[in-house]
C-alpha cells in the first residue's frame, strides 16, 4: 500500500529500506483517487519508533492512506525534539473541523495513574467525543483501549501485579470475524502492561464483543457491536526488540523486572528474540483498515457526521 506521508519524515526512510511503498505527497497528487484518511494520535514518549510500527502495519493494502500525527496541546512530549513535533504533528483544534476514515489512539505509560489525574484527561476525552461524529472507525490501543472502555462504557481497568510482559498465545472467538481473516485458530501477541479489564467486564457490556483472549493475558481485543470501535489490549505492532529495551531499560533503572515471559530463548536475556507474532499482527491491522474502514465508510467523508 502507498502510504501518504510528509517527504523528510524519519520514519519514510526506513520503511523504504524494508520495501514498503512510501508515498510522498507530491506522487499521491498525481492519483485520481480519494485516499483513506487516518487520524493517529500518538500518545508514546517514543514517538518516531511508535510512528514506524503503525505505518508498517499500515502498508500491506493497495489503498492509498493519507496518515496524520496528532499531538495533545495540553502536554508537550518532553522525550520527542520540538522540530520534529512542529513539523509532523498537530494539535486537536487544527483538525477539529476536518472528517477521518480511521482514528488510532495509542497507549501512554500510564498503568497506575487514575484516569482524572492524567495531565491532558480532559483533551482525550473531548477527542473521543468529537471521534462519535468526525471519525468512521476508532482503532485504541493498550492505554488508549483502556481510556476508551472508561470514557465510552465507564468499564474500570484495575492494577495487575506483578506486570503483564511477554509473548502470549490467544484464542479467537469470532472465528468468522473479518477482523481475523487469514489468522490462525491460535495466535501469538506481545503484551506490556500493568493494568487490565476482565471478561465479565466486558460481557456484562450489551453493546462490545469479546473477539480474543489469551489464558494468561485475559482480554485482548474487543470491539462495539456496531464495529465503529476497536479495542487491542495486546501488541501486534511491537518489533522484535522492543519488549527487550523495556526490559534493559527497567533493569538499569533497578526496578528489578522480571523476564517477559516466552520472548527471550532458553529465557536468556543475551539471546536474540524469535518473532512468532509479525504475521498476526499484520492481518489484523490490514483486516482492520480493508474490511472496517474502507469497506464502510462513506465516498463523500464529510457523510461520517451523519452515520
Amino acid at each position: 500500500m502507498p502510504i501518504k506521508v510528509k517527504q523528510s519524515l524519519p520514519a519514510r526512510d526506513i520503511l523504504e529500506k524494508e520495501n514498503i511503498f512510501v508515498m510522498t505527497e507530491t506522487r499521491a497528487m498525481t492519483q485520481d483517487i480519494r485516499p483513506l484518511k487516518v487520524l493517529v494520535l500518538n500518545l508514546m514518549p517514543t514517538k518516531i519508533v511508535t510512528e514506524t510500527q503503525i505505518l508498517r502495519k499500515l502498508s500491506n493494502t493497495p489503498l492509498q492512506i493519507e496518515v496524520e500525527f496528532l499531538q495533545t496541546a495540553t502536554y508537550r512530549s518532553k522525550h520527542t525534539d520540538k522540530s520534529h513535533l512542529d513539523e509532523f504533528y498537530k494539535t486537536f483544534d487544527e483538525v477539529s473541523n476536518k472528517y477521518f476514515d480511521g482514528l488510532i489512539i495509542t497507549g501512554a505509560p500510564l498503568d497506575f495513574v487514575d484516569y482524572e489525574d492524567v495531565e491532558y484527561w480532559d483533551e482525550i476525552c473531548e477527542i473521543m467525543e468529537w471521534s462519535k461524529k468526525h471519525v468512521h472507525c476508532t482503532f485504541y490501543l493498550c492505554w488508549g483501549a483502556f481510556a476508551g472502555l472508561y470514557y465510552h462504557y465507564g468499564i474500570r481497568k484495575r492494577d495487575r501485579v506483578p506486570k503483564l510482559s511477554g509473548i502470549y498465545k490467544h484464542k479467537i472467538l469470532k472465528k468468522k470475524s473479518p477482523l481475523f481473516r487469514g489468522f490462525d485458530d491460535e495466535f501469538y501477541a506481545p503484551h506490556s502492561r500493568a493494568t487490565e479489564v476482565t471478561r465479565e467486564q466486558i460481557l456484562a457490556e450489551p453493546a462490545l464483543e469479546l473477539m480474543a483472549e489469551s489464558d494468561e493475558a485475559g482480554v485482548a481485543i474487543v470491539k462495539s457491536k456496531d464495529s465503529r470501535q476497536f479495542y487491542v489490549l495486546c501488541h501486534t505492532e511491537y518489533d522484535a526488540d522492543t519488549l527487550k529495551l523495556e526490559y534493559e531499560r527497567d533493569t538499569e533503572k533497578g526496578m528489578n523486572p522480571q523476564l517477559p515471559v516466552n520472548y527471550f530463548p532458553d529465557d536468556d536475556p543475551t539471546k536474540e528474540p524469535v518473532v512468532n507474532w509479525r504475521s498476526a499482527g499484520q492481518l489484523l491491522w490490514t483486516n482492520w483498515i480493508n474490511y472496517y474502514v474502507y469497506q464502510t465508510t462513506p465516498y463523500d467523508i464529510n457523510d461520517v457526521e451523519n452515520e
